[in-house]
């Protein structure tokens, strides 16, 4: 078998496996190299075994409040620890298979090992060496192995790792990564969690739910600090009466180990000190780029703040080069790469009418009890751009399919210019707003204006009517509330 391809793809998580699919789509010869997992980060130990934890969590949430809805349980609910991870295992093992039958289908090869571009057209693959943070997984049947391998078009797709403060590294045991927290041998009684972007609020959440004493360490001055101030300001409350406890402005300065706790030193936003105790900590202070030992400085690629430095189109400065996913840099989400991935493969084929990545296009969800979602820019954001807006709001006590569900504490946000009445942004937090945050994100693309979304049906009972209300609130039309 020749060692020549038209594309090879370092990496086979959302980026590198979209990628490697559409190549073929596209009559090109292409390969992946893998050294750790098919289907990367998200699939194994990331977005889907997560919401699988998460889902357990909606499942004992929605059984813990049976007496709301008429409903009478017998005996005490009890997380099965065991029987939970094992369903999210399960869950990541089919995932991973799926994209094994998916490469098997389109004719992708396979190459097992650790890649270095040592010239522009070639990698080589040689053993495993570097220790590898997560279980390594099964290595698919019918795999090519070390050698030297050339492509027109190389695309570095390797994603990031939990990123470690020094002097609080997690080690597996007492301070986990979400590696460890995604498969607990048994339920901490007490949990302090250091970060609460996605992945920090998502295990607070999550554990919380389980019935263990959490504690959330942020260091900006709301939860979430990406998405809008009143959408933060309102989840806040919601796992604060959960009984979460949450410390804003907030440092974690120091941590000592004990046999089986940690006893973190937190510095407060007055100055002052307090000493927690928890039986597990989570370390969930963002990721890096794994941009180290593939050859990127040997031949040139430029890189910033430690990841990879490309165009709309996934280019680096070194032709023949791209990178797509996390390895180039925030937002660091499974849908960009994926999009960032099909990009990449047709600008390369010279299909017309590629665009390049719109990152305020871009939705973030997070899938805590309430959920949150949001697309564009925030109300705060766009003043500071100096534009004039039309904001609306719509709660979720306002809308009877909410309330019929017994969710009613949410909010629908939206942002318009005034003078426009271009969508530049919407902000979601309530019961399944990962789902409906989609029609805004459709909305943008579309260019669609208050009066087109005015004009559209909503149906009813649906909790998809608060972001029809939510426009109409930014105009004085809301009529349910």
């Amino acid at each position: 078998m020749s060692n020549a391809y038209d594309v090879i793809i370092i990496g086979s998580g959302p980026g590198g496996y979209i990628a490697a699919i559409r190549a073929a789509q596209l009559g090109m010869k292409v390969a992946v190299v893998e050294r750790e997992h098919l289907a990367g980060i998200c699939s194994n130990w990331g977005c889907i075994p997560t919401k699988a934890l998460l889902r357990t969590a909606d499942v004992m949430h929605t059984a813990s409040h049976a007496k709301d809805y008429g409903l009478t349980l017998e005996g005490t609910i009890k997380p099965d620890v065991k029987a939970i991870v094992a369903r999210s295992r399960g869950i990541a093992n089919r995932m991973n298979s799926g994209v094994g039958f998916l490469f098997k289908k389109n004719k992708v090869d396979i190459i097992w090992g650790e890649a270095k571009i040592t010239k522009p057209g070639e990698v080589v693959v040689g053993k495993i060496s570097k220790p590898i943070v997560q279980p390594q997984g099964p290595v698919p049947k019918n795999t090519l192995g070390e050698g030297t391998y050339t492509a027109k078009h190389i695309i570095v797709a390797t994603g990031a790792r939990p990123r470690a403060l020094p002097g609080i590294e997690p080690d597996g045991k007492l301070i986990w990564t979400y590696f460890e927290a995604m498969k607990p041998e048994e339920m901490p009684k007490s949990l302090l969690v250091m970060g609460s972007g996605a992945i920090g609020i998502e295990f607070a959440s999550f554990y919380r739910t389980m019935g263990v004493e959490v504690t959330v360490v942020e260091i900006m001055k709301q939860v979430m600090p990406v998405e809008d101030e009143e959408i933060s300001a309102i989840a806040r409350k919601q796992f604060e009466r959960q009984g979460m406890k949450i410390l804003l402005e907030a440092k974690v300065a120091k941590v000592v180990k004990g046999a089986n706790s940690v006893t973190a030193t937190i510095e407060l936003k007055d100055g002052k000190t307090q000493e927690i105790t928890a039986d597990r900590m989570i370390s969930a202070v963002g990721v890096q780029a794994n941009i180290e030992n593939i050859g990127l400085e040997a031949v040139g690629v430029k890189t910033d703040r430690g990841f990879i430095v490309i165009d709309g189109y996934g280019k680096t400065n070194v032709p023949g080069i791209y990178a797509i996913g996390d390895v180039a840099g925030p937002p660091l989400l499974a849908h960009k790469a994926e999009h960032e991935a099909v990009i990449c493969i047709e600008k390369i084929a010279g299909l017309p009418n590629v665009h390049p990545m719109d990152k305020l296009k871009i939705p973030g969800c997070t899938y805590c009890h309430p959920q949150v979602a949001s697309v564009g820019i925030t109300e705060a954001k766009a003043k500071a751009e100096g534009r004039e807006v039309r904001v609306g709001r719509f709660p979720f006590v306002a809308n009877g399919k909410a309330i019929a569900l017994g969710e009613d504490q949410g909010l629908v946000k939206t942002i318009f210019d005034k003078k426009t009445g271009e969508l530049l942004g919407a902000h979601m937090v309530g019961a399944e707003v990962t789902e409906l945050i989609q029609g805004f994100v459709v909305a943008m693309n579309l260019e669609t204006t208050e009066e087109d979304l005015m004009h559209t049906i909503f149906p009813h009972p649906t909790i998809s009517e608060t972001m029809k209300e939510s426009v109409l609130d930014a105009y004085g039309r809301a009529l349910n509330a």
